[in-house]
């Protein structure tokens, strides 16, 4: 049963839902890592589903200032992430194939977050935002 109301308005995000593939392809590729390193695949597992829980988050503060903040706290996130998986790759842990379908999707997903941050700032900037229910 699909449950909707106004607070759950982010799951029309795209980018909100390329996060949470992004979240799910990472766990996917991941789960094949030694043990030696689960602990450097659970902090990049965290920072990627960092990035959906904030874009939630904010949209669920209403305020466009707290929305803003949460999202360039999803963009922070976002380049631990990178960093993460560029690590990987690096240092020859992850395959080139798996990394660039991480990378292709977190490329995307980065884009989309970045648009949504200019989008917003321009509504703020305008006056243009309504946080009313």
């Amino acid at each position: 049963m699909e449950r909707k109301n106004i607070n759950r308005g982010f799951k029309q995000l795209r980018v909100w839902n390329n996060a949470i593939e992004l979240y799910i392809l990472t766990c996917k590729i991941l789960s094949g890592f030694p043990y030696e390193l689960k602990k450097t695949v659970s902090n990049c597992i965290d920072a990627c589903h960092s990035i959906s829980r904030n874009i939630a988050e904010g949209y669920s503060r209403r305020s466009i200032k707290e929305y803003l903040n949460h999202l360039n706290i999803a963009l922070g996130s976002s380049g631990e992430y990178y960093s993460s998986i560029f690590s990987f790759y690096k240092a020859k842990q992850s395959s080139p194939e798996d990394f660039e379908q991480l990378d292709k999707l977190h490329y995307q997903t980065e884009n989309e977050l970045l648009q949504l941050i200019k989008s917003l700032q321009k509504k703020k900037k305008n006056n243009d935002w309504q946080d009313a229910f």
